[in-house]
């Protein structure tokens, strides 16, 4: 089994055609001579990369530079998941991811995750996670976030192709309670996940998959809508399907942690 893995901290490649094609023929009202030549055509370059919207996968979408792996199995696109900045608190807590933003007219999404199998003779793959190690600052006098669980859930398919063809998801709630072990979110049998798929967690009300609304706006102290410095100011909104766990008997300081996620897309058998 081969496996490529991608780590995040939480191109459009031009096609060149040259075509040429050589014949001649004589005739009037009737055939009376033929001869036939060749006809080629030759690309160079890569296959495109676009990211597409989850809930339009028709639409290409752009949603900021992110790591991608190359080849003809490979992830396009991964989350990087943002839990915003919170209040110090002695309860337990559950906090929210930032929903998915993009450059454009595109409004906010679940956070998801794109696959492309483009092999000529798929065998399938599948798709797990792995968090590295817990959420930390090794500059704090409390280094890591005891007992904090991340947790995906209200996963779904999405792409041009047939349903018929998509992968198999994970039906429970995946809840990282394990550091350092890798966790099943998709897999493809032969004959399924052929092409592009996005693999999202949680939907927006405009999705047409009959999936439910899991995003709303991210308010700031005063009631106020968050907005995102880095996509033109639109509202941010936080995903309920993408939690972060907290005990109250954890002891935390006013510092950002952080984590290391890293997406292991394998090839089967």
């Amino acid at each position: 089994m081969r496996k490529k893995r991608l780590l995040i901290q939480a191109l459009i490649v031009p096609l060149t055609v040259v075509a040429s094609l050589a014949g001649v023929s004589n005739a009037a009202y009737a055939e009376t001579e033929s001869i036939s030549g060749p006809g080629t055509i030759k690309f160079e370059g890569e296959y495109p990369q676009n990211i597409v919207d989850p809930e339009k996968p028709g639409e290409i979408v752009d949603p900021g530079e992110t790591p991608q792996l190359t080849g003809d199995l490979r992830i396009d696109f991964v989350p990087k998941l943002d839990f915003y900045q919170n209040k110090i608190s002695d309860k337990d807590e559950v906090y929210y991811a930032n929903a998915q933003n993009f450059f454009g007219a595109t409004k906010a999404r679940g956070n998801f995750v794109q696959v492309t199998d483009l092999r000529q003779k798929p065998t399938g793959w599948t798709l797990q996670l792995r968090q590295e190690m817990q959420f930390t600052n090794n500059d704090a006098k409390n280094k890591e976030i005891k007992g904090a669980m991340l947790s995906l859930d209200k996963s779904w398919v999405s792409s041009t192709k047939d349903l018929s063809e998509a992968p198999q998801l994970s039906k429970e709630i995946i809840n990282i309670d394990n550091v350092g072990a890798s966790y099943n979110l998709a897999q493809a049998n032969t004959g399924q996940g052929s092409g592009t798929w996005t693999i999202s967690f949680g939907a927006s009300e405009e999705n047409k998959a009959n999936q439910k609304n899991t995003l709303e706006p991210r308010l700031d102290k005063d009631g106020q809508a968050v907005l995102d410095p880095v996509f033109d100011q639109k509202p941010v909104y936080q995903n309920k399907a993408v939690s972060l766990s907290i005990p109250g008997t954890t002891v935390v300081d006013p510092v950002p942690y952080t984590t290391v996620l890293t997406w292991i897309l394998a090839e089967l058998p």
